[in-house]
């Protein structure tokens, strides 16, 4: 019944999720644009038996310890870098994601950047809003051409297996790297294998699609670039860290690499004085890669089904803790 649970959510997220957790639960929302302030979270956490976090909400030992009720995390995100899921496994915390009902929206926003950077859309945009076309020219706005261009992937996961499905329809030429050959794959999508800096040296278009961790932070930086051809482009839509954003800059100013497309920046919101953001080389869009209607509900209901599993101590869809679901350390 609803109240026997007290939740809250940090954000506003699409109504059907916040119906369903009104249904068992006392449901708080915060309706600010920004995330709550930390020292909020702090005060709050220890009333909750349940939270519905965004990436921006770190959730860390500081905070599972004031949350002595609290029994579940449920992200608004695949990702889960905002979690400390060991602090959490440890004090018999669920944590859990929205795998799987984003990955193809994902994978549209990746080809799209991919796209409109080859083709130099948004200089062309202002281009012509700024009043500078004059006439049809054969040298205007060249860019990159994308069908028959070789496409290297890092990271193999459904986006990444996504956005080859979509390169297929450009008869470009695929190659991939993961830390986990997958020849099933190979052999279903025409994919080639590769180590990255095969990748790196041999791609027109190489597209990230690694989580971030200890091992994929700035995993391409100045020497990876630098491995890149002059008129290579690079597309991230994983993680802001996984690139040193600031070796970026430098190749793209210094014309190392043709351009590059990114959704996502290693501090967010990226500061508007930031030299990236000089460059007309460089797409970047507000980390909105599931930024469509239907996922972001799809997203709604899934992490309110995680929440509700979580509080009732069943077994939620997409657990990322798993091993705390048979715990005698479990919350309950």
């Amino acid at each position: 019944m609803a109240g026997n649970f007290k939740v809250w959510v940090t954000r506003q997220i699409p109504q059907q999720g916040i119906d369903m957790l009104r249904e068992v639960a006392d449901v708080e929302v915060w309706e600010d644009e920004l995330p709550p302030p930390r020292d909020l979270i702090l005060d709050k956490i220890g009333e909750l038996d349940g939270i519905l976090a965004l990436l921006t909400d770190k959730m860390d030992a500081e905070v599972m310890d004031r949350g002595k009720k609290l029994k579940v995390i449920a992200n608004y995100a695949v990702g889960f870098d905002n979690v400390d899921v060991a602090a959490a496994t440890e004090r018999g915390i669920l944590v859990t994601n929205t795998p799987g009902v984003l990955t193809e929206t994902t994978a549209d926003l990746a080809f799209t950047l991919l796209m409109a950077t080859a083709r130099n859309i948004v200089v062309a945009d202002k281009f012509t809003r700024d009043g500078k076309w004059k006439t049809w020219g054969p040298t205007l706005l060249l860019g990159q051409d994308i069908h028959h261009a070789k496409l290297g992937l890092i990271g193999l996961g459904r986006i990444g297996r996504e956005m080859a499905k979509r390169a297929r329809g450009f008869d470009i030429d695929v190659t991939y790297y993961d830390v986990v050959r997958n020849e099933q794959a190979e052999r279903e999508l025409g994919l080639k294998y590769a180590d990255i800096d095969t990748i790196l040296k041999e791609s027109d278009f190489v597209s990230l699609h690694t989580p971030l961790t200890p091992q994929t932070r700035h995993l391409i930086g100045a020497r990876e670039l630098s491995l890149m051809k002059p008129t290579a482009i690079l597309i991230n839509t994983s993680r802001g860290p996984v690139v040193d954003q600031k070796a970026l800059y430098e190749a793209l100013r210094d014309k190392v690499i043709y351009a590059a497309g990114l959704d996502v920046f290693d501090v967010e919101p990226i500061s508007k004085d930031d030299p990236l953001l000089t460059l007309d080389n460089v797409t970047v869009v507000p980390h909105i890669a599931s930024a469509s209607f239907a996922t972001r509900t799809r997203m709604a209901t899934m992490a309110a089904e995680n929440l509700i599993a979580g509080l009732k101590g069943t077994t939620p869809t997409a657990p990322v803790n798993p091993e705390v679901l048979n715990s005698p350390q479990r919350r309950k």
